[in-house]
């Protein structure tokens, strides 16, 4: 199942999901329309689709989330370990929540959360391992998420691979194409 990031759909995954479509992958939007940012609305939906379509499939899921849609896809797979078996991000800010992306004003001002709070609860949350193999892509000419907030040092199931991509190239790029099938690639052999 590939997610889209903020403010964007299924549409914005479209060349990804063919990409991997092409290389035999059974693929899966999201389905869960406008990725509006409130992860807690998203957060259930997206586990309880994760879980039904794993049921589905009759065997767990991997995961590709671009932006936001990767940082829901790994708590997806916090909450539902058991219908998850591979999680890789592009792009997506798993240290301090919004508060690292060009998004911070719109959830301070628009929102009105305090993105202080927000990032102590993501610190205190992401102190536990996700609990299955993830794959962080990032770019240093990211500059949407700063790329520093995408590296999760705290859990050992994460590899970090970085990229030459804009953040909105990263769902286009080739190279990061080639890595997203190449990681889904060793998860499966896994």
């Amino acid at each position: 199942m590939v997610l889209p990031g903020f403010l964007t759909s299924d549409a914005s995954t479209l060349v990804l999901r063919r990409f991997l479509r092409r290389r035999g992958y059974r693929v899966h939007g999201w389905g869960l329309g406008l990725n509006r940012g409130d992860v807690y609305r998203l957060l259930p939906l997206l586990v309880e689709r994760t879980r039904a379509l794993a049921a589905a499939e009759g065997s767990p899921l991997r995961l590709v989330g671009w932006s936001l849609g990767g940082t829901l896809a790994r708590e997806a797979a916090r909450e539902a370990t058991e219908a998850v078996a591979q999680v890789v991000t592009l792009g997506s800010p798993v240290v301090g929540g919004p508060k690292y992306t060009l998004a911070a004003r719109y959830y301070e001002r628009v929102v009105g959360l305090d993105l202080d709070a927000v990032e102590e609860e993501v610190s205190a949350m992401t102190a536990e391992p996700v609990g299955v193999p993830i794959t962080a892509i990032y770019s240093r000419r990211d500059q949407v998420v700063s790329w520093q907030a995408c590296l999760d040092r705290r859990d050992p199931d994460v590899e970090h691979v970085e990229v030459d991509a804009s953040h909105f190239g990263l769902g286009l790029d080739p190279e990061v194409l080639a890595v997203v099938a190449r990681q889904l690639a060793k998860g499966c052999a896994s």
